[in-house]
């Protein structure tokens, strides 16, 4: 059998090409390592349209988010920017109507010793609306009759005596001054005790 089996191989090494014939076992494996390395080197097309695949769609999802952030981003922006523009343009409404409520007033004043009582019941009746209205813009008057004076809040545009209140306060309003919520709308006039 042993003789068998050399004369097999020597068969064998008859029919391979001169350059391999030549070869050890060792160059032999050598060899072998080589291409499986060449093997390993070249790239598995399935695998590398894989790996393009996955790459895309992590560049797509990232893109996605940024979208999705900056949507956000201006979707928050733009409630702020409406939610300012509707205060001011409320606050303007306001201010530019106060006019309008001072001759109401002063007609109710007026109205109070006519004898026709239904042009004061009315004129009484639209000052109540326009206050009505103004309650619900929460615009509220400032009212500091007595109170010490404070220049963030009123205009003293005149001086009164020492017998007219104690020193610093506000001792008569010539004209009402109006918030609205925390912010004044229009200054009140006042006559203010010196100190």
């Amino acid at each position: 059998m042993k003789g068998e089996s050399m004369s097999r191989k020597k068969k064998d090494m008859n029919e391979m090409p001169e350059e391999i014939k030549n070869e050890s076992p060792a160059e032999e494996t050598l060899n072998t390592e080589t291409n499986e390395a060449e093997k390993e080197e070249q790239p598995d097309p399935a695998r590398q349209a894989l790996d393009e695949a996955n790459a895309k769609a992590a560049e797509y999802l990232a893109l996605a988010q940024r979208v999705q952030a900056d949507f956000e981003n201006f979707r928050r922006r733009n409630e702020s920017v409406r939610a300012d523009a509707y205060a001011d343009g409320r606050k303007d409404t306001a201010a530019m109507m106060l006019p309008v409520l001072d001759n109401l007033e002063r007609a109710v004043e007026a109205a109070a010793g006519s004898p026709d009582e239904a042009l004061r019941n009315g004129v009484e009746m639209v000052l109540k609306q326009m206050t009505d209205a103004y309650g619900k813009l929460e615009v509220k008057p400032i009212n500091r009759l007595g109170e010490k004076f404070d220049p963030n809040l009123e205009n003293a545009i005149l001086q009164g005596s020492e017998d007219e209140g104690e020193p610093g306060t506000v001792c008569q309003v010539l004209q009402k001054g109006y918030m609205i919520g925390d912010k004044v709308l229009r200054h009140a006039m006042v006559k203010v005790v010196p100190e």
